[in-house]
Formats: C-alpha cells, structure tokens, sequence
C-alpha cells in the first residue's frame, strides 16, 4: 500500500466500481460494474491503469478528498464539474499528481450524470465473488459492502508515481443529447401498434425512480397487448426496457435484477447504455429502433474506441505545441482594408 485517500467531504452518490463481476446471473446476481464504461476507461487509461481497474465512481456528486502517505496520480472523467486543488483549477480529462497534504475539491457536474475518479495503482480492496465493484443491493463489494460515505480511508495499492508522465485525452462525449438506439424485442410481438407508435415516437423524461438498477421514464403511457402486462418471469439484460401496468417504461442498468415478469418492449444496445445512464431526472429521452446487424456494427465501433484510448491519450508537457500547431484562430484579416 503506498498511502490513502481521505474522503473528507461528499454529497450526492459514490460507490467503488470496476470492471464488475460476471457468470453469476444464473445465481440472481449481476454484474454491477461502471454506470458509463467509456468514461471508466478513459480515466483509469490517463492514470496508467488497466482499463477496468478499480475507481470512484460519482453520481451527481461533489465531495473533497486528500491523500496521506505520499502523492498520488487521479484523472477525472465522465461528467465533470469544476475541479480543484488547494484552491487552484485543474483540467478534467488530464491526470495529476496530489501530493500529500494537498486538498482536492470536485464539484457537482455541469451536464451529465456519472464520473469517474482514477487513482494510479487503484485500490487494495478484498474482491467479493472476483470483483470489488459494488452491488448495492446485494451488500458485495465496494467498502464494506456498501457506497462511500464522508470520513471513508480508501488505501491505495499502486507505488507512489513521482517522476511519472502525465496524460491528457479529449474529453469523452457524453452523448446525452442524442436518441437511445434499442433493438425490439424480445417481447414487442405483445404490444398493438399503437403501443409501439408510442414507444419509438414518444418523449419521455426520466423520472426520480432513477438509479444503478433502473431509470423509470414519465411520459405517455405505452399500451399493452390482449395478454396485459404480465409475462412468464425470463431472463433480463443491462438495457432491457419493461414495461409495467402503468405502461411507463423502465430501462433496466447496471444493478439490474437478473429476472423480470414485465413484458420487455426493446432492448438498449450495448453502445447506448451510456446515452441514458448519464441523462439526469426530469432530462428528455427518445428511442431509436435499430436492426441486430447494425447493433452489432456499432458494438465493434465502441469497442475500437475503448481499445483507442490509450493509443489516443497525450502527454501533456506536448499539449502547449499541439495547440500552436493548430489554427484556432483561422485567418487573419486587416480590418482597415477595403478588400
């Protein structure tokens, strides 16, 4: 262990999470694992870590930390808000070195839902069932089987990282403004047309009934089939949209139960899932209905970009000569001529 971090302060929502432990469905539980798996990445990349190492991650969060027993390297990503270190402003998307002592303050985000927070070397936590992400629900995980909560001591595993080079990357589009793309199925064959009209041209907004097992949306009411809303409990996956008796629908997240009774009118694709999970209470959704070939397709797509991250992060001692290299003013003009 090379020193702590010290949460001194927190409000909102925070929770160890890595890359989440799955094979255990048929046992009821799921795999939990980052709400934003982009962002996840991206952070642990900035900080020399495997891409789903252990971090924090922060639900609508602000809270001040500091590190004990040597200086640290931490990246922020995801949904960002102001940043600061003793005071002075630092860039999201890059990683620091804290030093011992030094106070570092996050602010709640200006956009978005869900950021992580990356430590080099992660944390030296016991793993639950091969995994310290935390499952709320089932009390696995995290610390102590529970979210993080103001006086935590997390210890860190890594060495301390002096001399080490630090990292920038573009920060990740969050894409909280754009459809949901959902294939159907695998229960639409039990809603009317109209009940499917309203499913795939609707706005709904997520509601308060928001968290890591599921976003309940408000808005019309999707009509069910002759056969009601009851179905045969099946099997359900990260991104399964129910639909209960109030024909308001719920996209099942990371948290999610394994088994559900509600008839699933689509499934989120796999690319997508961060396009809702970082939408906010009362924030509008749309869906978009995709063929499987072109799921796949974008799968592979967000695949590569998660494999990219490391190849596309940059030191930061070049970021001075990159931006002098660009011409981000465009062209130049005399304002005292005609022509």
């Amino acid at each position: 262990m090379s020193g702590v971090l010290h949460l001194l302060r927190l409000s909102g929502a925070a929770s160890i999470q890595d890359g989440g432990r799955p094979g255990f469905l048929r046992d009821g539980l799921s795999a939990s694992g980052p709400m934003d798996r982009l962002a996840h990445a991206a952070a642990n990349h900035l900080v020399g870590n495997p891409p789903d190492a252990a971090a924090i991650e922060l639900g609508l969060a602000s809270a001040t930390l500091r590190v004990e027993g040597g200086p640290v390297r931490l990246a922020l990503a995801g949904a960002c808000g102001p940043l600061h270190c003793d005071g002075e402003p630092l860039a999201d998307h890059r990683a620091f070195l804290l030093r011992e002592g030094a106070a570092l303050t996050l602010g709640r985000p200006r956009v978005g839902m869900f950021a992580t927070l990356a430590v080099a070397g992660s944390f030296s936590l016991r793993p639950v069932l091969g995994s310290v992400a935390l499952h709320r629900r089932a009390a696995l995980g995290g610390l102590d089987g529970r979210p993080l909560r103001e006086g935590d001591r997390l210890p860190i595993a890594g060495p301390a990282p002096a001399g080490e080079t630090d990292y920038c990357l573009d920060p990740v589009p969050l894409e909280s403004d754009r459809p949901v793309r959902v294939v159907l199925g695998p229960q639409d064959d039990l809603f009317p047309p109209e009940g499917l009209a309203t499913f795939l041209q609707g706005t709904f907004t997520v509601s308060g009934q928001a968290d890591r097992m599921g976003y309940g949306l408000d808005g019309p009411a999707i009509a069910h089939g002759e056969g009601g809303f009851n179905i045969v409990s099946d099997a359900t996956v990260t991104g399964s949209v129910q639909v209960p008796g109030s024909g308001r629908p719920i996209v099942l997240m990371a948290d999610r139960q394994t088994t559900g009774g509600y008839p699933k009118i689509a499934t989120v694709i796999s690319s997508d899932i961060r396009r809702i999970a970082q939408r906010r209470p009362g924030e509008s959704v749309r869906f978009e209905a995709i063929d499987l070939a072109t799921a796949r397709k974008l799968a592979q797509a967000r695949a590569a970009a998660l494999g990219a991250l490391q190849k596309n992060r940059r030191p930061v001692e070049g970021e001075a000569e990159r931006l002098m290299a660009a011409n981000l003013a465009g062209a130049a003009v005399d304002a005292f001529r005609d022509d």
